[in-house]
């Protein structure tokens, strides 16, 4: 099979598509660049589809890695023919293989490995070829040093017929079939730790059982941690052994010579012994990952929201991160997110200093000329924002609650002290609640995704497929809105396609020493900056203001050319064709056709020249909590309140109703009717109206509802 064959088996493209695909990224082209800016090469391949291509051509070459360390293995034993390296070269199920592998596996000695020692296989092959009416004769021939009897002889050779059965790739594969469609998955308490207090959050589980292949992503994990963390005992088990046992006596018992009952007896202990706890597990393996996956997309999904938030834009924000016995911790950011002046106010309990901190707040907007305000939404968030709310200010000015979610974890990170050495975490952390409005995007890439959370269970899955997922997602992001090469962050630039962390740095080295970027040129005079990377960053980068109009939009610096023949036709210069739709209008996309640029180039070119850098994020819109709701205390049944998404699940959402809990809107409760997808319903960030339909406030619980 070749690796175009393999991909197309597990995905619907072309093998045209696929292979343009795979050789510009064996060129090092990225995955944003090929599917913004070679759409005309794949047939218009989408990045998620490319993406999906470069992870099967990855899965492909480990496949073939892994062949050839098998046949290697067997091979250096002198155990490999012709029929068995025919059958692994051909193969690209990986299971399958080390199934194939497993009796040349270098393993501990095994109790078939003792009995071959003591020379019972030619017994055991005798009682395989099932021929004998008299075994215990035939055993007795077998008696010497070490086996002192025909019962001895008898349990050797079962050890090694176990050991045979437990490597017949044919009845694993069927098993493993078996265990798939009805195994169950079971947990019960540990008796000594039931009564634990941090075990009650697992109560559901100290007796339970369900089908494996029907248990949801979510419960799984929430059973995983519960046994990891020595709550519970796990068990992966068919309902009754009888089907698995009768199915390997039926493919392996040929007849009912007195043979028979030892192969019985191998058989039971085979699958007892060997079988049932290897399956059993690789069961549980499988439906881990499958687990994970589901657990990383909803997260994926998740980080794709928030990280597309909607950006207030360049304002002049005073940030507000509240609290009560240490005070409000208040920042000014101009319109570039640069920190003016830093504060700290005593509103709250125990001081009640309302009357000055309102005064220095009304003096702060004034004096740095504030248009928006940006509150954290922890504690004291909702009385720090009936507070500001009460301030008479001088001119309007917007009042926003953002999430702070991940804001202590920047503050204490490199990245702050970096970006702010002469202040302290709480400065630092109030400042990313500024920028957060500003633009959400540029500040929360330089926090680790997992600590932003909007995930289930994301430290229980699999950590390696977490971060590279979580990763594509933050570059599939950022290029999908650009950036402004002379105010971006390190973080920032180094996911910007072609770029990294080094070279992020010597940009923003080379803008300190030499000051903004006036033209996306001037990109190639940075150190160790070549023409690849260029070519493959330059269009995801922004100049506003710069030498040329195009450098502040996605136009590719490879089509300028074109563009300009394209004004020059119409009688404009380039400068004057960028969003003029009615000129814009009269050209045609098939006279400029290169044989580098094709047809869907052309027309992108287009779309974006009538209008140049468009943000594809919405604009932040401001939202006000009910002003009667201040704690869990407050919350009856039936109430209808205004609420955000905050976080989205396989089971699904919570929503921030603007106390410290946030309640849970079950899948069930989304809609009226069936919901296969909770993401189908909403989105984060988004404005709900919910129902509040059970409050449990010593477990601080709040059970919420869509349907009205």
């Amino acid at each position: 099979m070749t690796q175009i064959q393999f991909i197309q088996n597990h995905i619907s493209a072309s093998p045209k598509s696929i292979e343009a695909t795979l050789q510009l990224l064996s060129e090092d082209c990225t995955i944003p660049f090929i599917s913004r800016y070679r759409k005309d090469q794949t047939g218009n391949l989408d990045e998620t589809v490319i993406e999906q291509i470069a992870k099967l051509s990855k899965q492909f070459d480990d496949i073939n890695k892994r062949k050839e360390s098998v046949l290697k293995s067997i091979e250096e034993q002198g155990q490999l023919t012709a029929d068995l390296k025919t059958k692994i070269e051909n193969s690209f199920d990986l299971q399958e293989i080390e199934d194939w592998y497993l009796p040349y596996k270098k393993r501990k000695k095994t109790r078939a490995d003792v009995a071959r020692e003591n020379g019972l296989e030619p017994l055991a092959k005798i009682i395989m070829a099932q021929n004998s009416d008299d075994i215990e004769f035939v055993a007795s021939q077998y008696i010497n040093a070490k086996v002192s009897n025909e019962d001895e002889a008898l349990q050797g050779a079962r050890d090694i017929i176990a050991e045979w059965i437990n490597e017949n790739s044919f009845i694993r594969k069927n098993l493993r079939r078996m265990f798939q469609r009805k195994a169950v998955i079971e947990t019960k308490v540990v008796k000594t730790k039931k009564d634990d207090e941090a075990a009650q959050k697992f109560a559901q589980y100290f007796d339970w059982a369900e089908p494996i292949a029907k248990a949801p992503s979510h419960r799984l994990l929430a059973m995983l941690r519960a046994e990891a963390e020595g709550y519970v005992k796990l068990n992966v088990a068919l309902d009754s052994n009888e089907e698995a046992i009768e199915f390997i006596e039926n493919n392996t018992i040929k007849n009912n010579r007195e043979t028979a009952n030892q192969l019985r007896l191998a058989i039971k202990d085979s699958y007892k012994r060997l079988l049932e706890p290897a399956i059993a597990n690789e069961t549980l393996q499988e439906a881990k990952a499958k687990a994970d996956s589901k657990a990383i997309e909803v997260f994926a999904s998740n980080l794709s929201q928030l990280l597309l938030a909607p950006p207030l834009g360049e304002k002049r924000i005073l940030a507000i991160d509240p609290g009560y016995r240490s005070g409000c911790k208040v920042v000014c950011l101009d319109e570039k997110g640069d920190l003016l002046y830093n504060e700290t106010i005593y509103p709250h309990q125990p001081q009640n200093e309302t009357a000055m901190a309102m005064k220095k707040i009304k003096s702060m907007v004034n004096a740095y000329n504030i248009e928006a305000i940006s509150i954290g939404n922890g504690t004291a968030s909702r009385e720090t924002e009936f507070f500001i709310k009460k301030i008479a200010f001088d001119k309007p000015v917007q009042v926003f609650v953002v999430s702070e979610a991940g804001a202590s974890v920047y503050s204490a990170s490199k990245i702050a002290r970096d970006e702010f050495p002469n202040f302290d975490v709480t400065v630092r952390g109030s400042v990313s609640i500024g920028r957060r409005l500003s633009d959400p995007l540029a500040e929360l890439v330089k926090i680790d995704p997992k600590s932003i959370g909007v995930g289930q269970y994301q430290h229980d899955v699999d950590q390696t497929k977490l971060k590279e997922e979580l990763d594509t997602v933050v570059v599939r992001c950022v290029n999908s809105v650009g950036i402004n090469i002379n105010t971006a962050s390190k973080s920032l630039l180094s996911y910007v396609s072609g770029i990294g962390e080094k070279m992020a740095e010597n940009i923003v080295a080379y803008r300190t020493e030499n000051g903004p970027f006036e033209d996306r040129k001037q990109l190639k005079k940075v150190p160790r900056l070549g023409d690849k990377a260029f070519q493959q960053a330059a269009a995801f980068i922004r100049i506003k203001d710069g030498k040329n109009p195009l450098d502040n939009s996605a136009v590719h610096p490879e089509a300028y050319a074109v563009v300009e023949k394209m004004a020059k036709d119409v009688g404009l210069k380039t400068a004057e064709l960028i969003g003029k739709k009615d000129k814009i209008a009269l050209i045609k996309p098939e006279n400029y056709m290169t044989n580098d640029i094709g047809i869907l180039a052309i027309k992108d070119i287009l779309k974006e020249l009538e209008k140049p850098g468009l943000d594809p994020r919405k604009a932040a819109k401001i939202f006000e909590f009910d002003p009667n709701v201040k704690t869990i205390k407050d919350l009856r049944s039936g109430m209808i309140l205004p609420g955000i998404v905050n976080n989205i699940t396989a089971f699904g959402c919570f929503v921030d109703i603007g106390i410290k809990e946030s309640g849970l809107v079950h899948i069930s409760q989304l809609k009226a009717g069936f919901v296969s997808d909770v993401n189908e319903v909403v989105k984060l960030h988004q404005h709900v109206q919910v129902k509040v339909v059970e409050v449990d406030e010593d477990r601080k619980r709040i059970q919420l509802t869509m349907i009205l």
